[in-house]
């Protein structure tokens, strides 16, 4: 029998400890052997001037989960040129490493919009999609039957946010890994 492996994307710009709990409870609920998180590139409609580079946001995703053996980074989306879709990451991994059984993990936000990814039914057909919420959170997706799903304890951190406060001089300890703050402050990331 193959590993089962997580899947968690993201821009990661900043890692923050909200990822790293759905990580964490994703892993224990579907009995994950590892989760793998994925830098994406920077969407064209999301890049602003506050950004880090994608080489920050990959030492800083490694930063943050160096003290866990069970996720690694994989940098295999910031490789690509060209717009990068969920069905092209899993061709890559599935060739790569054939016999693994890959679990999609997103969250409750974006599982109701799902049935309008690209080539979804495919998608559906290769791997496990865990949809993360809050708990007592009512999901609606055409597919509800066919998603894990994993209740999380409620975080409101976003990187936005923690960007926010960095450029407004607050206080982002507590929201971050340790080492990803002192990242942030010796690199003068997201300071204008």
């Amino acid at each position: 029998m193959g590993r089962k492996i997580g899947i968690l994307g993201g821009t990661f710009d900043p890692p923050h400890l909200a990822h790293l709990l759905i990580a964490q409870e994703s892993m224990d609920a579907c009995q994950l052997d590892e989760v793998w998180f994925i830098p994406t590139s920077t969407p064209p409609h999301k890049q602003n001037e506050d950004m880090a580079t994608a080489d920050d946001r990959v030492e800083m995703t490694r930063l943050a989960i160096a003290d866990k053996v069970t996720f690694q980074l994989c940098t295999l989306e910031l490789n690509r040129k060209g717009p990068s879709y969920t069905l092209d990451t899993i061709d890559i991994l599935q060739q790569k490493y054939p016999g693994y059984e890959f679990y999609f993990i997103v969250g409750g936000d974006m599982a109701a919009s799902l049935h309008t990814w690209n080539k979804i039914d495919e998608l559906r057909k290769r791997l496990t999609f865990v949809v993360t919420s809050r708990p007592h959170y009512s999901l609606e997706t055409p597919f509800e039957d066919e998603l894990v799903k994993v209740d999380v304890p409620e975080m409101e951190i976003s990187s936005s946010d923690i960007r926010e406060r960095v450029h407004k001089q607050e206080s982002i300890r507590y929201l971050v890994p340790e080492a990803v703050r002192a990242y942030i402050e010796e690199n003068r990331l997201y300071v204008s």
